[in-house]
């Protein structure tokens, strides 16, 4: 009995075990594991764990005799052979546009290599304007070098932060034989920004062909012509002849043409339209009619005989004397008068003085001529611009050995001779202020450009600027710009023609204005280079064949 006792004994259960089985009565963090009932780990498992070891280990095995042993020469032969190289995904430069839409610069695919092709639009006249670039370079290995386009001259060099693009990356496996055998990118190209110009293509062609064929015809070496929005400075036209081809140069593969640039005595590199200095002649008049006029040393209605010279006794010698001639003898003329008919002594008496009429001095005539810009850069962003000269007594001093001022400088610098040099760009810019009531503006290459500078205001009371405006006009009308007396549009003009040559044997023949008369909108200035003296036709030839031209093909200008 007490043997089958034995093989019944069982084990006492105390009473919190049967109680937590059936309900949390102390309220136990179950969370922290309290109340929990410990249990011994099940003695299978460090077994199935070392069997999980052991099926890893099998499986790099297996992999380590296939790389090590049975594939291992095929490895060896692929990591001498291959190679990885890091190479650059060429980003495009930005399109550029003219302000009608149409493509004046864009990116064509490269069959021959890993960046786009630049391609120009070829029509005549837009080279300076647009520049040209450089490729990508690499070395006889392969490797670039030079990873970006180089922007050499013009709005690619200018806008070149603007259009360049951001280069992307790729990782390239390569083997022995050159075959890519895996590739990843690991950076996208960012292409450039597009650039929407303020140029019209359709002008700026034509009145570069209408230059080209002048200089072709009667032998000038050259010309250059603007015309500006007189409110907004936003140019419309910008040329200059003759031109290289940005796609030329671009290019690089024709190098006789190239070498022929270089060595050509007219300087095809040169943007005679903002980096060419040029004697102006009689379109400063306006600018010095402007002074006399604001200083009240005459009224619009005093009037100065033109005999046709007048003779300035030599204050050491009175028995020499010195003549300042006129292009002809004009009589009595008052300001609109003489700015219509270009009377030399008229200017030369209001701008240094004759007898009983005083004259500006070449201080205040400085100070009126560089008021409208004139001498200096016109702070054109998008293309490189130049000073000029205004002369004056310092500027004799450092370039005459310290020779002294004298009253016949004064006056060859009131009819625009001696050492007056401007820039086609200043003088659109002038005369633009002229036109507006005196706001000297910024010129800009952009529809949407912003610039830093700001506009000026030039003291000089309205009135002046509307008599000095009616005699340009006057110069249309019934003066020597009547060459653009057309029934279609009303022009105000000034013309010049400055004496170039020991000799006096070649000119520079300009043209500067502003269209249409009763409601200025546009500024022009059109310069044709050292012609012959006996030549007639100049750059008022060339205006005249524009406005021809825009009566049919782009009236929007005239109206």
């Amino acid at each position: 009995m007490n043997r089958w006792k034995r093989k019944r004994r069982y084990k006492d259960i105390d009473p919190d075990e049967i109680f937590l089985d059936s309900r949390n009565a102390p309220k136990f963090d179950r969370d922290q594991l309290e109340g929990r009932l410990e249990r011994p780990i099940n003695k299978f498992a460090p077994k199935y764990i070392l069997f999980i070891f052991v099926f890893i280990a099998l499986i790099f095995s297996g992999k380590l005799f296939l790389l090590q042993i049975k594939d291992g020469l095929a490895y060896t032969e692929r990591s001498e052979n291959n190679h990885l190289r890091m190479e650059v995904i060429f980003a495009d430069r930005g399109v550029v546009y003219d302000r009608n839409g149409v493509e004046l610069v864009w990116n064509e695919h490269n069959e021959d290599g890993e960046y786009s092709l630049r391609k120009y639009n070829t029509v005549g006249g837009l080279s300076h304007l647009l520049g040209y670039l450089s490729y990508p370079k690499k070395d006889d290995k392969g490797f670039y070098y030079e990873t970006k386009y180089t922007a050499k001259d013009g709005i690619e060099k200018s806008f070149t932060e603007k259009l360049d693009g951001k280069n992307g990356t790729r990782i390239r496996e390569q083997n022995v034989s050159g075959d890519i055998v895996s590739e990843s990118t690991t950076r996208m190209p960012l292409a450039g920004k597009d650039l929407i110009l303020s140029i019209d293509s359709k002008v700026q062609h034509n009145l570069y062909e209408f230059i080209k064929d002048l200089a072709n015809r009667v032998g000038f070496e050259g010309g250059a012509g603007v015309i500006m929005d007189i409110y907004t400075g936003e140019v419309i036209a910008l040329t200059s002849f003759p031109e290289y081809s940005s796609q030329v140069l671009t290019d690089g593969k024709d190098s006789e043409k190239i070498q022929g640039y270089i060595t050509r005595d007219d300087n095809p590199f040169l943007n005679r339209a903002t980096e060419g200095l040029y004697t102006p002649g009689s379109i400063v008049k306006p600018y010095v009619a402007v002074g006399a006029l604001n200083e009240h040393l005459i009224t619009p209605e005093k009037k100065i005989l033109s005999t046709g010279s007048i003779t300035i006794k030599n204050p050491y010698n009175p028995e020499l004397s010195s003549v300042f001639n006129d292009w002809k003898a004009h009589g009595l003329v008052n300001v609109k008068d003489a700015l219509a008919v270009s009377s030399n002594v008229y200017f030369y008496e209001v701008g240094g003085g004759f007898e009983n009429q005083k004259g500006l001095g070449i201080t205040l005539l400085e100070k009126y001529i560089r008021a409208f810009g004139i001498g200096e850069k016109t702070n054109i962003i998008g293309i490189d611009d130049v000073d000029g000269v205004v002369p004056n007594p310092k500027w004799k001093a450092d370039n005459f050995d310290g020779e002294e001022w004298r009253l016949g400088d004064t006056y060859h610098t009131a009819i625009g001779q001696y050492g007056f040099q401007v820039t086609p760009i200043q003088m659109a810019r002038a005369v633009a202020a002229v036109a507006n009531d005196g706001i000297l503006v910024t010129p800009k290459l952009t529809i949407d450009q912003k610039t830093d500078s700001k506009n000026l205001s030039i003291d000089v009371d309205k009135n002046v600027m509307r008599v000095v405006r009616d005699g340009m006009r006057q110069g249309v009308t019934s003066g020597i710009a009547q060459g653009l007396n057309l029934s279609y549009v009303k022009v105000a003009a000034k013309t010049g023609t400055a004496e170039l040559g020991s000799r006096k044997q070649y000119v520079n023949s300009w043209i500067t204005g502003f269209f249409p008369y009763d409601n200025p909108r546009y500024s022009f200035a059109v310069v044709m280079e050292k012609g012959p003296q006996s030549n007639l036709t100049g750059a008022v030839f060339v205006m005249r064949n524009l406005f021809e031209w825009m009566k049919l093909e782009a009236p929007e200008y005239l109206n």
